[in-house]
Formats: C-alpha cells, structure tokens, sequence
C-alpha cells in the first residue's frame, strides 16, 4: 500500500506490547488506523500477568500528577486529565470484569491479571490490530517513512511508538532498546535507575538488625522533603515494604534515610506517659512495635534500661532518635526487584498532548520508556493507559 508516494505495510508500528502498547494500538486501530504491534516474548502483556500478586492492581482512584515523579513533574497533567482512572475503569466495567478496592485506592482484579490483558486483546482484534509475536525489533530507522527492522523481516511505516518500557524485571525481557533508539534519533535521556525497589544496608551495619529479617512495623519514612507513611519490612539484605518501596523512586546513592518508627504517637508522650515505671525501655516500646524490634533498636540506640532511670534529657533524646531514625542505605536490590524504572525518555523531547517527539515527525514514546513514574498502588498502570491513549488519538 501507498501514501504520499511512499510504500508502506502499515500505518503505524507500535514497538512493545505491553500494557502502554497494546493501549495505544486499540485507541490507532479504532480510528480507522492499521496498526502492528511488535512483542519480542511469546506472550502479549507478560508484565502484566505477575502484577499485583497476579491480580493486576489495574489503576488507582486517587490517580493525579502528585503521586508522579519527572524532571518535568507537569508533563503527565495532559494525559492523565484526559483519560482519567474512572475511564479505564469503565473499559474493565464493560468487559465484565469483577474488581475491588484495597487499600489507599488501589483497585485489583477479583479473577487473575488475565482477564486484563484478555480484554486488551479482545480490543485488538476489534480494532483490527495485528499483533506478531514473538518478534523482536533490532533497529528503527527513518528516511522517507520509519523502516523497522526485525528478526522476522522489514517493516515500512510513517509513525512508530516506542513502548517497549525500561530496563525493571529483566527476566520478563526488559531492555534498554527504547533509550538507544531515542538517543539514536537525537532524544536526550534522563539517566534510569531503579524504583519501586528494595533497598539494601551494608553487611557491617545490618548485622545488629540481622535477626529482624521478617519483622514488618508501621512507620512513616523521609527522604528527600518526601514522606510516606506505611510499613517497613526488614529483610536478610536491608528494607523492604510498601514505604521503602515508594521513597526507593526518590532515594540516590550516598544517602540516607530517616524513619519515624512510632508514627502514630508523640515518642516524648509515650515515654512519659510511664514515666516513674520500673519497666524496662525496650519493654515500653514493645507496647508499641514488635518486640524484636523494640529490643533491637534499644540496644542499637538506647541500651535499655528502666523508664525511671532516665533523666529528661536522655528521654528527650531517646524520642528524637525514635521519630527520627537515620539508617545508612548502600544501594538498592537493582532492575532485577525493581517494579519500575525512574528516568527515561527526556519529556522536554516529547508534546504532553500527543507524546510525539518534536523533532521526529511520527516517532511517539509512552509508557515506563517515558520519563514518567509513579508511585506505588497502580500509578504506572494509570499512565500506561493514559500515555498510550494519547498517542493512539494521534498515530
């Protein structure tokens, strides 16, 4: 087929059939548009299959440009204000399928993450789209029209959308083929790195915490003038749960965190409050955390001894330290635990509106390949729905 002179296999490529891809290939199919979507593994939407626990945590109802991270942390508002939370939600509504609200407005499939990508695939192939894999995509190259070469042949285009995602959960296929092909075309590249990941101590300071390996406590954890409030896992490497998980996104080498680890309660009322007992330090805070807690921290920061011996400057102190408790972190558990990946392609590269490249007529970037990140709960569902709905208006 020809367009403007130029022979063509399809109207547009979309490189990567996840769940930005697969999105934006139903919203280009449905105008009329051919559409090929790309997928190296032998499945659609592998990444889709594991989320939530394999439930899908679909999206969040409290969705906003808030709970993203960017260089540009305005750039999301166009997408996400146009294709909202409650419109995907009515797509899974449509298609039947039951969900429910956990917490903080996460909201998972009642069935298996399947039933997500099965209904992606139903609007596939409703929109005509073709999906060829497993396939995968070697080169992107541009001279009349967008030549994209694959372990299956050349494909001829005028728009390709780069979804392929970033380098989290390599075992699922991630890659850097998204930031090379940018890059290729000139693109800048926000330099990526791990989100959403356990973070690690070094071996030297975690063995006094060793043995709390398992031990989960509320808390509300500080980096960067960012705060969460949630739990704290201690794991056999550092810390994990749902707080270090979100501030992970925020965390950069070389520094430190601070965890308030009573978040419900003023420290100083609560040691005052047992002011003149016999009762030992750790065994107050027991009352509070979990016992292997209180008895490690204690002898970390307190070396426990009876509430009544204290002095109260030594009180004051002992609630600063525990509203206020700096930890040393070495690293992260890398892209192999990372959920998703911080940074990406440049936003100042793209248009909020239609997330073309500005200065490559027909080359559009969406999803987690964008320098776009959410928090924890469904976030990064919501703007692989909403980016990919974008392009697809424009492909």
């Amino acid at each position: 087929m020809k367009r403007g002179g130029v022979a063509r296999d399809f109207d547009v490529v979309v490189i990567g059939g996840g769940a930005a891809g697969l999105f934006c290939a139903i919203e280009a199919g449905r105008r009329g548009r051919r559409v090929l979507v790309l997928e190296k593994n032998r499945r659609a939407g592998e990444k889709i299959a594991i989320s939530g626990g394999g439930r899908c945590n679909f999206t969040n109802v409290h969705a906003a440009p808030d709970r993203f991270l960017s260089e540009n942390p305005d750039f999301c508002r166009s997408a996400l204000a146009r294709f909202t939370a409650r419109d995907f939600i009515a797509r899974v509504e449509h298609h039947g399928i039951a969900y429910h609200e956990k917490t903080l407005g996460q909201l998972f499939c009642d069935g298996t993450a399947r039933q997500i990508i099965e209904m992606l695939k139903k609007d596939c192939a409703a929109a005509g789209v073709e999906i060829r894999l497993p396939c995968e995509t070697t080169e992107v190259v541009r001279d009349a029209a967008f030549r994209v070469a694959t372990d299956r042949g050349v494909v001829v285009a005028p728009s390709v959308v780069l979804a392929t995602g970033g380098l989290s959960i390599p075992k699922l296929g991630a890659s850097d083929f998204a930031y090379r092909t940018a890059r290729r075309f000139g693109l800048k590249v926000v330099p990526p790195r791990p989100g959403l990941v356990p973070l690690t101590i070094s071996a030297e300071r975690l063995a006094p915490l060793r043995e709390l390996a398992g031990v989960s406590f509320p808390s509300t954890v500080r980096c960067h003038g960012v705060e969460f409030r949630e739990s704290v896992l201690f794991t056999h490497r550092g810390l994990s749960g749902p707080a270090i998980l979100q501030i992970s996104s925020y965390w950069r080498p070389n520094e430190g965190l601070s965890i308030d680890v009573l978040p419900d309660r003023r420290a100083m009322e609560v040691l005052c409050a047992r002011r003149a007992s016999s009762a030992e330090l750790a065994t107050v805070l027991a009352e509070h955390l979990p016992r292997r807690m209180a008895q490690a921290w204690c002898a970390l920061e307190a070396k426990s001894r009876p509430v009544k011996e204290y002095s109260d400057r030594e009180l004051e102190a002992v609630a600063a330290r525990l509203g206020d408790w700096r930890l040393e972190i070495s690293g992260t558990e890398g892209f192999a635990k990372a959920e998703v990946t911080v940074g990406g392609i440049d936003t100042s590269e793209l248009s909020s509106k239609t997330m073309e490249a500005k200065r490559v007529p027909g080359l559009f970037c969406i999803g987690e390949a964008v320098d776009v990140t959410g928090h924890l709960g469904g976030f990064n569902f919501q703007w692989a729905w909403s980016s990919g709905w974008a392009a697809g208006q424009y492909v």
